[in-house]
C-alpha cells in the first residue's frame, strides 16, 4: 500500500497521537509492563526453552522449529527461556494433527503458514486497537492496557471461536455440496472490483487518511457481498476479490458498487469490475483456476464505471430481465489471445 508523502494535516495528527502516547509512557518501566503483558497473554510467565518444549512434547527439535518458523513466531535461541506449558500442549496437538493426516507433508507448510499470517495480522490490529482505547482513557497507560486486556481478551477469544465455527459450518456445507456433485472443484461466480484512480488519489492522502479510505471501501464491499450471499476472498489494497454461487448475485454486487462509485454524493470511490463464471478450486480460503484469471483480466480491460463479464457468466445472465448484456470486441490479455467479454448493466426497464 502506497504511503503518502509531503506535509499533510493528517501526518500532524498521527504525530500528535504518537507523541501523546510517548508522553504517557515517559518514566514507565516498559520492560516490566512488557513482561507482565506477555505473562498475562500467554497464561503464565515463560519458563521453558524451545529445546525443553520439544523434549516434553516428544517432537523432534527440527520439526518443532520448522513449525514455529512457518507460524511466524520470533526466533529464540536454544537456551532462551521464551516458552510455556501451553506451547508444549500446542506442539502435541500439532503432532496429533500430523498423525491424523490433517497436517500431511504436502499441506503442512501452506496450512501452518496461513494460520501464522492470519493470526499475526489479527494480533497487530487488536493490539493497536487496545493501545488506542488505553490512550483515550487518560490514566496510566501501562495499567490501562493490562486492565483492558484482562477484560477484552476472554470476550475476543470466545467471539473468534464462534466466528470460526460459523465459517467452518458454511465451508463444510460448500464442501459437501461439491462432493455431492462428484467434482473436486465447484462452480462459482468470481469477481474483482477495482478502484479507479487509486494511485493518483493515494498520493494526495496522508497515511491515516489512506487507511481510513481503504477501510471504508472494504467495509462497504463486505456489506454488499454478504448481503448478496457471497464471500470476500481477499482484499488487494485497491481491489476486492469475492465469489458468489450465481452470476446474478455477483452481478448485483458489482452493479451496486459501480452505481455508488458514480454517485458524487457517495464517498464510495469510482470502480470497475470483472466477473467470470466457472469451476474454481477452493484451497485455504482462496480460489484458483482459469475462472479467477479470466475475472482478473476482464477487470483490467473494463472501463471506469463499467462491469465486464465472460461468456460463462453471460450465458447464465442472458435470460435475466434485470440486466442487459452487450458483446464487446475481443481482447488479447496475458494468457488469453482473444478473450470475449460482455459489458453488463442494469436493465433500463427494471
Amino acid at each position: 500500500m502506497t504511503q503518502a508523502e509531503g506535509d499533510d494535516p493528517g501526518d500532524d495528527r498521527a504525530g500528535d497521537q504518537h507523541e501523546s502516547l510517548a508522553d504517557r509512557l515517559e518514566g514507565v518501566d516498559l520492560a516490566e509492563i512488557s513482561h507482565a503483558t506477555e505473562s498475562f497473554l500467554l497464561g503464565e510467565a515463560p519458563s521453558l526453552t524451545r529445546v525443553e518444549v520439544a523434549e516434553e512434547a516428544g517432537v523432534p527439535l527440527q520439526l518443532a522449529t520448522e513449525l514455529w518458523r512457518l507460524l511466524g513466531f520470533p526466533h529464540a535461541a536454544d537456551d532462551e527461556i521464551a516458552f510455556t506449558q501451553a506451547d508444549v500442549i500446542s506442539l502435541v496437538h500439532a503432532q496429533d494433527l500430523m498423525r491424523l493426516g490433517v497436517l500431511s507433508a504436502d499441506r503442512q507448510a501452506a496450512l501452518v503458514r496461513t494460520w501464522g499470517r492470519s493470526y499475526a495480522r489479527l494480533a497487530e490490529w487488536q493490539t493497536s486497537l487496545l493501545a488506542d482505547v488505553a490512550l483515550e482513557r487518560g490514566g496510566d497507560a501501562g495499567e490501562d492496557l493490562l486492565e483492558l486486556a484482562s477484560e477484552v481478551l476472554p470476550r475476543v477469544e470466545a467471539l473468534q471461536t464462534q466466528i470460526w465455527r460459523r465459517h467452518l459450518a458454511s465451508a463444510s456445507a460448500r464442501l459437501l455440496s461439491s462432493a455431492g456433485a462428484g467434482s473436486g472443484s465447484v462452480p462459482q461466480a468470481v469477481a474483482f472490483v477495482d478502484i479507479v484512480g487509486y494511485t493518483a488519489r493515494s498520493r494526495r492522502l496522508s497515511e491515516s487518511e489512506l487507511v481510513d479510505w481503504i477501510e471504508d471501501f472494504e467495509d462497504a464491499m463486505t456489506g454488499l457481498v454478504v448481503d448478496a450471499g457471497g464471500r470476500i476472498i481477499k482484499s488487494l489494497g485497491d481491489a476486492v476479490l469475492y465469489v458468489c454461487d450465481t452470476p446474478l448475485a455477483a452481478a448485483g454486487v458489482a452493479l451496486a458498487a459501480v452505481a455508488r462509485g458514480d454517485d458524487d454524493d457517495d464517498p464510495f470511490p469510482p470502480v470497475r469490475a470483472g466477473i467470470a463464471y466457472g469451476d474454481v478450486v477452493l484451497r485455504l480460503g482462496d480460489v484458483f483456476g482459469p475462472t479467477v484469471n479470466i475475472a482478473s483480466r476482464l477487470t483490467s480491460v473494463a472501463r471506469p464505471g463499467s462491469v465486464v463479464v465472460d461468456e460463462g457468466a453471460a450465458d447464465t445472465l442472458a435470460s435475466e430481465s434485470s440486466v442487459e448484456l452487450k458483446r464487446i470486441r475481443r481482447v488479447s490479455v496475458k494468457g488469453y489471445s482473444r478473450l470475449q467479454g460482455f459489458r453488463l448493466r442494469a436493465s433500463q426497464s427494471s
